[in-house]
């Protein structure tokens, strides 16, 4: 039976805790990682804690595992991130979409305006 789809709650429930912000900030910058790799980010928490928060990751569909000879590695499920959050923020793209335009507009100004005046 394939794992279910992450939802939207599960993401934010798991996304609360500024650690697990951290670890999937980790297993996006490095790929992969496993838990002694990631404890080393964490000195004060140790490697039962990191495997606490990884799991809630797990469960929540955002990081998966596969093991490598005796350890398990991490990384990021790029898939269900994108599934959970690509429907959430194009609801809200609307409210930054006309300023980003605006400013787009602006810089065009400036930059033509630059230009005419290096002549």
């Amino acid at each position: 039976m394939p794992p279910e789809e992450p939802r939207t709650d599960d993401f934010f429930r798991a996304v609360a805790d500024p650690t697990r912000r951290r670890i999937l900030d980790l297993l996006a910058e490095h790929g992969s990682l496993n838990v002694t790799q990631l404890s080393a980010h964490f000195p004060s928490l140790g490697r039962p804690n990191i495997s606490k928060h990884l799991m809630t990751l797990r469960q929540a569909g955002l990081v998966q595992a596969t093991r490598q000879g005796r350890e398990q590695h991490y990384q990021v499920d790029e898939a269900a991130v994108r599934t959970v959050l690509k429907p959430w923020v194009d609801k809200y793209a609307p409210y930054w979409e006309d300023r980003l335009e605006r400013l787009s507009k602006a810089a065009e100004q400036l930059e033509n305006a630059g230009s005419t005046t290096d002549e």
